[in-house]
């Protein structure tokens, strides 16, 4: 079998030298990479993959751990992550989790066995104490304001975004704000800030019925603006958590014949920019991609991105 030494030998280069091609690094020559490359081709020679993970103490993977993919905050994020990944010579590995805390725990443990070199949390099941129970054994970046975790974090600074959004609402005379969120309070800091500006702008806290979680499609927007529909006091605006759920909703109003509520979106879609829609731009690919720079960094750092009102 052919070894890194006999390539070195027809070659007429050192073990190093040849190394260094074959981990495409700098520092070498170009007529002196195209010599040795011409070698590796007449051998066929192809390196042993576990050979140099050893070596190296390096896979080259980084886990993504997505719950799913059908919102845009994580087809954004993961589109970051995999840009930033193709530029590193790393590959990405993603990890569906659905946020069963089985499936996380399990992807935990293959990071402390090394099957990767970092894991990526783009959201997460288990509470973040149990994530940092992890970090001695391998990499873990979140994508979430990390608090007083001690876990290195990219996330989007959101509160003050919102904050203005629900204000331009109020200022258009509006008191009867809905909220369409993917996932219960109790368990999803976006619905908390969502929730938390409400609270700041108006005073009082967002009656539970205003709150309609569980919504990631526009058909989950359709349904959620149906069950705003048929309260008692009818919402007159909606802060929606993406621009595809708010045209949604506004489809769901045009159905019914009913009055359409002024609508904010959020991911700066492109159905939203059709319509109009004033909407919340939180530069997920730019998250994902500070997220997997902290991945493969050792720096304990948390990068703070700030999100973006527009108003057409």
């Amino acid at each position: 079998m052919t070894t890194i030494r006999d390539i070195a030998r027809l070659s007429g280069y050192s073990v190093s030298t040849v190394s260094r091609v074959l981990n495409q690094q700098n520092y070498v020559a170009p007529a002196t990479r195209a010599a040795i490359q011409r070698v590796i081709r007449q051998l066929d020679y192809a390196p042993n993959a576990v050979a140099r993970t050893l070596s190296s103490g390096r896979t080259w993977n980084v886990g993504v751990v997505l719950p799913h993919a059908d919102h845009p905050y994580f087809t954004q994020l993961l589109h970051g992550i995999v840009r930033a990944a193709f530029a590193a010579n790393y590959h990405i590995v993603l990890l569906p989790s659905k946020w069963e805390a089985e499936l996380e725990l399990q992807y935990l443990e293959a990071l402390r066995q090394h099957a990767y070199d970092a894991l990526i949390f783009t959201s997460h099941g288990l509470p973040l104490s149990r994530l940092a129970a992890y970090h001695p054994a391998g990499r873990i970046v979140i994508c979430q304001n990390p608090g007083t975790s001690p876990l290195p974090a990219a996330y989007a600074e959101r509160t003050a975004t919102y904050v203005a959004a629900l204000q331009r609402l109020r200022a258009h005379g509006h008191r009867r704000v809905g909220i369409l969120t993917s996932r219960p309070l109790a368990v999803s800091a976006t619905t908390q800030a969502m929730v938390g500006a409400y609270e700041q702008v108006f005073h009082v806290g967002l009656p539970p019925e205003r709150l309609r979680t569980g919504v990631i499609t526009a058909a989950d927007g359709e349904q959620a603006a149906r069950a705003l529909m048929a309260q008692a006091q009818p919402v007159s605006a909606i802060l929606s958590n993406g621009d595809d759920i708010a045209v949604g909703a506004r489809r769901a109003y045009l159905a019914a014949g009913q009055p359409v509520p002024e609508l904010i979106g959020q991911e700066h879609q492109l159905s939203g920019e059709v319509l109009g829609l004033p909407t919340i731009d939180h530069h997920f690919e730019t998250v994902g991609a500070r997220a997997f720079g902290l991945a493969i960094s050792r720096a304990p750092q948390n990068v703070a991105i700030p999100s973006e009102l527009i108003v057409p």
